[in-house]
């Protein structure tokens, strides 16, 4: 008997053994392997651009690592190779011509600002390569490159997209504003955003009673706010990056300048530090944003993708909600991934081929492109701070602090009317 008892253990230990190696094998066999397929890009991680790069970056570094854990691609790794360029634009075609003849990359993506995507494009196109950007504005309007694509879901009439909810918004009060005061920082997306400014204007038959940019460099606009208030304008659309955008906000609440709408096209209020240090300064600016937590907006595979990135966040020492910049560039990795799987290729004539004609699976829903590289349909979201309360940055993360007004099919509320009445 006892004889038998060892025997049974003896065969049950080699049939667990037997088992474990043929998972293990099988693991193995899943596993990537052979020389990484390197996808190149330059990202801004210092300058005024560098706390959203950097939350961008974290996003990117998921993916790869998913990826990774899944089987890689084409059952090779993945590596991402990726310089600073400093939110400075002439940085930008030095390292995408060391990242293609250099690095030897297979593949490249756009990095993260217009200013930054513009600069790009010539040394791309001399190379033929397919070049997904992250948030450029109108970048392929002039170039008409064929392989470019955009994360920016401004949509096939991009310029007007970022402030068209603002003027919809606007339009259905009672009663309906009359003028309008639009201001631009002298930089390529701020001018992109003030062309659609003065096309929805026309559009919606409001008059443009101040026009005018100013000095990127600009750091008292307390003077320009005063400007703008002597035209006493019912709207007032700001296109800004940043350090300008917290120097407008700050100047409206110091001057106390209250038109009937404020805000529109302006950079960084979407970072929760910034939005963090601004606090109550924020409530009634009316602003776009890309993609908030809200029920509508909730898609297969967002939450356990933030869900992550959350995770992670104060130790990379990035935005710690990630909610504007995160989903579009881990998506923006996706799109590249699904076309490579699609065409078991590494060739940019059949990535873009495949990339223009297919609808991708992302964390930000389907996604899919028009011929000049934009999304198909616009989704850029008009979102009005309310009840903001104090400078806490976890108030950020319930969304009766911002509410989605624009478009009407993902709204999680009504807009506050007028800018005064949310002021208090």
């Amino acid at each position: 008997m006892l004889q038998y008892l060892k025997r049974r253990t003896i065969l049950g230990l080699v049939a667990v053994l037997g088992a474990a190696s043929l998972m293990l094998f099988g693991a193995q066999a899943q596993a990537p392997s052979g020389n990484p397929i390197k996808i190149g890009y330059s990202m801004a991680m210092t300058g005024g651009l560098g706390p959203n790069g950097k939350s961008a970056l974290l996003a990117q570094k998921i993916w790869e690592e998913d990826t990774n854990a899944k089987g890689g691609l084409l059952g090779r790794p993945v590596k991402l190779i990726y310089y600073d360029d400093q939110t400075n634009p002439s940085t930008v075609p030095g390292i995408y011509t060391k990242l293609i003849d250099v690095d030897k990359v297979d593949l490249i993506i756009g990095g993260y600002g217009t200013n930054m995507l513009a600069p790009a494009m010539p040394v791309v196109m001399q190379k033929g390569k397919v070049f997904i950007g992250l948030l450029g504005l109108g970048v392929n309007t002039e170039f008409k490159y064929p392989k470019y694509f955009v994360m920016i879901p401004s949509g096939p009439d991009p310029k007007p997209s970022f402030t068209k909810g603002f003027f919809d918004t606007a339009v259905a009060q009672n009663p309906k504003p009359k003028t309008v005061a639009i201001v631009a920082a002298d930089a390529e997306f701020s001018v992109n955003a003030s062309d659609g400014a003065r096309t929805n204007a026309k559009a919606a038959g409001i008059e443009i009673v101040y026009d005018k940019r100013y000095p990127p460099t600009t750091t008292d606009f307390a003077p320009i706010v005063r400007a703008i208030q002597a035209t006493n304008p019912d709207l007032v659309v700001i296109c800004s990056y940043p350090p300008d955008s917290v120097g407008m906000v700050r100047a409206v609440n110091e001057v106390g300048f209250k038109p009937k709408m404020i805000g529109g096209a302006m950079v960084g209020l979407q970072n929760t530090a910034i939005k963090t240090s601004l606090g109550p300064l924020l409530n009634g600016f009316t602003n776009y944003d890309f993609w908030l937590p809200v029920p509508k907006l909730i898609f297969p595979g967002v939450a356990d993708f933030m869900n992550k990135y959350q995770a992670r966040a104060a130790a990379e020492g990035v935005d710690p909600l990630g909610y504007y910049m995160a989903p579009q560039a881990y998506s923006q990795l996706q799109v590249l991934q699904q076309a490579v799987e699609g065409t078991k290729s590494l060739n940019d004539d059949k990535i873009a081929d495949y990339i223009r004609t297919s609808t991708f699976k992302t964390v930000l829903g389907d996604v899919k492109f028009d011929k000049s590289g934009e999304w198909a349909q616009s989704r850029v979201l008009q979102v009005q701070f309310q009840n903001v309360k104090g400078n806490d940055a976890a108030q950020f993360k319930e969304m009766g602090t911002q509410i989605v007004l624009t478009p009407t099919e993902y709204s999680s509320g009504k807009v506050i009317y007028p800018y005064d009445k949310a002021k208090n």
